[in-house]
């Protein structure tokens, strides 16, 4: 064939690609449904029989649910750019570390597990801009199927519809990485310098899983608890940190202690001054902001508490984005 008459082809770049679970448009209760749907519809999420499950999903759980939602995220929603917290920080990580190591042959992006901006238009959009290379960063710090395994599901689906698939790297968990951990006791120093008060103990919550999950052999558990043991052995303050999980979903036995009972019980154990942290939220959401930051607080001031507060997820503070830098340079 002529060189005149050959396409044109972009080439020799590569892509990064960040990925956050997701966020619905709006808290419009067609939007929150079509986000939960997609959500609650993933084998990974919800391992039942899917025929079962699509029942009850879609008559009962996408008939009662949204409004709830809805109203959760009603009460944390950014009415100034109007977008959830979470889309924000995504945005916001991406541009922060865009200016740190983004040029001509390095293009970041982020994308969302599920809702919008998705996956497969985002990884089009980096090979049609010439990404031979691409690596995903799935934002999540401790391995679970429920989230990176699903991130994974996701990213090859798409690639099984490109002709030239690039290359991929995939970032699998950072439970342990020395820049993670630092950048969590640097949160935590910062805010135990900004409140007049000493924390009793430190709540340390993340996402629950089924137990049943755990018990099949995923690793979420562990890469937890390793977490908080790397951040109380580096903490320069002497406070107990106890790991809890929060945000189950139906009636089965999920991974314990629950975060909400635990709130409802320290100060009948005599603590009176707590502390919560998040480590497996890599930007502050409506699990953080609404489900701990006002449902638990509340809780456990109602039950006896005298002083909470919340340190923020990393978000897109410096450390945060360094670290994004040090997990992306290794693959580069």
């Amino acid at each position: 064939m002529d060189k005149k008459e050959h396409p044109k082809v972009k080439f020799g770049k590569t892509g990064v690609l960040i990925i956050n679970l997701g966020t619905p448009d709006s808290t419009n209760w067609w939007d929150i449904r079509k986000y939960l749907k997609e959500f609650l519809s993933d084998r990974r999420v919800i391992e039942v029989n899917p025929v079962i499950w699509q029942l009850i999903l879609n008559l009962f759980i996408l008939t009662l649910r949204p409004s709830k939602t809805a109203h959760a995220y009603k009460k944390i929603w950014r009415k100034e750019s109007n977008e959830s917290p979470l889309l924000y920080f995504t945005k916001n990580q991406k541009i922060k570390l865009n200016k740190k190591i983004g040029n001509e042959n390095l293009i970041i992006d982020f994308a969302m597990r599920y809702g919008n901006p998705s996956i497969k238009s985002k990884l089009f959009k980096l090979k049609d801009c010439g990404c031979e290379n691409i690596i995903i960063l799935p934002l999540y710090p401790q391995y679970a199927a429920a989230t990176t395994a699903t991130v994974c599901d996701e990213v090859y689906r798409s690639l099984m519809k490109m002709r030239w698939q690039p290359s991929l790297q995939i970032v699998p968990h950072y439970e342990s990485e020395p820049l993670y951990i630092s950048a969590l006791i640097n949160s935590i120093e910062r805010k135990i310098k900004e409140i007049n008060w000493k924390p009793d103990i430190i709540v340390s919550s993340y996402h629950g899983i089924p137990k049943s999950y755990f018990d099949k052999g995923d690793p979420y558990h562990c890469y937890c608890h390793k977490t908080t043991r790397l951040i109380q052995e580096s903490l320069n303050e002497k406070i107990q940190i106890k790991t809890t999980f929060q945000s189950r979903f139906g009636p089965q036995e999920w991974l314990t202690p629950y975060t909400d009972k635990t709130l409802e019980s320290l100060p009948k154990e005599g603590v009176k001054n707590l502390l919560v942290i998040c480590p497996g939220f890599a930007s502050d959401c409506v699990e953080t902001l609404e489900e701990i930051n006002i449902q638990g607080r509340e809780s456990f001031m109602e039950n006896g508490g005298e002083n909470f507060d919340m340190i923020p997820c990393l978000n897109d503070s410096q450390d945060h984005i360094t670290m994004m830098e040090k997990l992306v340079n290794k693959y580069v």
